[in-house]
């Protein structure tokens, strides 16, 4: 098997993961996943793709992360690793796309606009 590279985009973070056979090592920017993402539900995330498809220690995972914060970036790495998932073997897209781990979550921050405050705030307003 060759290795197989995927892209998940999560609001501002970008996740390149490369998928080869091996023992079920997760790497993510040269780190160990555990370390990387220090919580439960983090790591969880990442590995949910895996568990669903019943792939755990069956791959190889090198992640290349960057952008967003630590909770997008584990979303994105999810979503890349769901798209390798699908690659590998079509009838894993039934496993997950019912729990809408093949969806790109579209939400991003609102870009403030001038004379307001903020996205949608505006500056207190005096009558007199």
């Amino acid at each position: 098997m060759e290795v197989i590279h995927k892209i998940g985009r999560r609001k501002t973070a970008v996740a390149r993961v490369y998928i080869k056979e091996g023992s079920g090592n997760i790497t993510v920017n040269k780190k160990d996943l555990n370390t990387y993402f220090t919580t439960g539900t983090l790591q969880y995330k990442v590995n949910q793709p895996l568990a669903m498809t019943s792939n755990e220690g069956n791959f190889d995972i090198n992640v290349n992360v960057y952008g967003g914060g630590i909770t997008g970036q584990a979303e994105a790495v999810r979503l890349a690793i769901s798209r390798a998932m699908c690659e590998l073997n079509e009838e894993n897209r039934g496993i997950l796309k019912p729990e809408g781990l093949l969806t790109r979550d579209p939400r991003m921050v609102e870009r403030k606009k001038y004379g307001q405050k903020k996205a949608r705030k505006k500056f207190q307003f005096s009558k007199r």
